[in-house]
């Protein structure tokens, strides 16, 4: 199990978009038959009222609500988080005009909130976004993809760390996740994971 999204058929072994990107469609570059993702879960399904909580943590400033779903993540993920490793955890970072506009950055909130009840250091200034993308909710696959490409940048001053733990509200094809994994390894990461509150059903 690569992304943790729910299969249509138990005798799959990856859900359509893991498989797309695993067979050589969007992948990291450096490896041309691997996801730039190493391995990740999610919490909950994005459907109600899951959906609607995340859209009004985000949207509705409901930022106290970023401790109670990190406090979901460690208590459902602490083995897990241990298991693989992670020696920082970093938040998918938002574009400085939307976070201006939102005026905080929800992964951000998550990131820092899991970091402090698994001790484990958070980094919110080594990822980047260097450039404005459209929202990927108005996009398909293909389009999400595209829509990323050069979109985030790392620090050039940071030291990169062997295992890392990316942190979003949501996964939907993977295309952010995946894009800002990348990125990451090019800069000297050895393995990515990711945590998210909710995933798309894939089915």
């Amino acid at each position: 199990m690569h992304c943790g999204k729910p299969l249509k058929d138990e005798t799959e072994e990856y859900c359509p978009d893991c498989g797309k990107r695993l067979a050589g469609k969007h992948v990291d570059s450096r490896n041309p038959q691997r996801s730039a993702l190493d391995q990740g879960r999610s919490l909950w399904l994005h459907r109600e009222p899951v959906s609607g909580a995340l859209y009004r943590f985000k949207y509705r400033n409901r930022r106290r609500w970023g401790r109670i779903f990190a406090q979901e993540l460690a208590g459902r993920f602490a083995g897990t988080i241990r298991r693989w490793g992670i020696e920082a955890v970093i938040p998918v970072p938002l574009h400085p005009s939307r976070r201006r506009k939102r005026g905080f950055n929800q992964a951000e909130i998550l990131a820092e909130e899991l970091g402090k009840l698994c001790g484990i250091p958070v980094e919110t200034d080594v990822l980047f976004r260097i450039r404005k993308t459209v929202p990927q909710k108005v996009l398909g696959r293909e389009g999400r993809m595209k829509n990323l490409r050069g979109a985030f940048g790392v620090s050039a001053g940071w030291n990169p760390c062997g295992n890392v733990l990316l942190i979003d509200d949501i996964y939907t094809t993977g295309a952010t996740l995946e894009r800002a994994a990348a990125v990451l390894k090019k800069a000297g990461v050895q393995k990515v994971f990711f945590l998210t509150i909710s995933i798309g059903q894939g089915i």
